[in-house]
């Protein structure tokens, strides 16, 4: 990479930056009356924690801890190592997910249909550790299923949203077809392209298919 080449590189990083920090704080803000209900409602519902702990990997392969409210039984993790050696995984490798997943409480369903379970991680894009938009992201405990062409994705931060929801997360299983996905997003990143995303999960969520 040239000095005009890392330039314009570090000018894309900013401005994406700006983006992440200005939409995730009006987001927090705007949902603030929202995020008490809901942990009212998780706390009320089975009298287990509030919040999820996810390990992941950020940019760089770099380890980061995010949250979500939670949406499974709290020994959930525990149980997906039985889970997949019985074969019900869905997802070819890799990401671990099942639609009739017997882990996911009756209020979990409600908020992963319409992804409320992830507005704890906004605060974690205003931290810098997620981006709104950027490949979803890998837990730390995930790492062991990868192939050594899948760690490209971690050139840039982990996102809330990618093409693999607009795509349909429900029918696009192929891990390796997500790589090339977020690696298509890589390359060709811009602002408005980040715009359209951003605008076409907001529809894709209201249309309540997301779960």
């Amino acid at each position: 990479m040239n000095d005009g080449q890392a330039a314009a590189a570090c000018r894309r990083s900013r401005v994406k930056r700006a983006l992440d920090i200005a939409g995730s704080f009006l987001l927090l803000l705007a949902l603030a009356p929202l995020w008490v209900a809901i942990a009212i409602i998780v706390k009320v519902a089975d009298r287990g924690p509030v919040l999820f702990r996810w390990d992941l990997v950020g940019m760089d392969g770099r380890r980061i801890r995010s949250y979500k409210f939670r949406t499974m039984v709290p020994q959930a993790e525990a149980l997906e190592k039985s889970l997949r050696a019985s074969g019900a995984n869905e997802m070819q490798s890799v990401y671990f997910k099942m639609k009739d997943d017997p882990r996911v409480t009756p209020v979990g369903r409600i908020l992963r249909k319409y992804s409320l379970d992830e507005i704890p991680s906004l605060w974690s894009v205003l931290k810098g550790d997620l981006s709104l938009v950027g490949p979803r992201p890998l837990r730390v405990t995930e790492l062991e299923y990868l192939q050594g062409w899948h760690r490209q994705r971690f050139a840039v931060k982990p996102g809330l949203t990618s093409m693999w929801i607009l795509n349909g997360k429900n029918a696009v299983r192929d891990f390796d077809a997500i790589v090339q996905s977020d690696l298509e997003y890589i390359r060709a990143w811009s602002v408005p392209r980040d715009l359209w995303i951003l605008a076409q999960t907001v529809r894709y969520l209201l249309s309540g298919r997301n779960y």
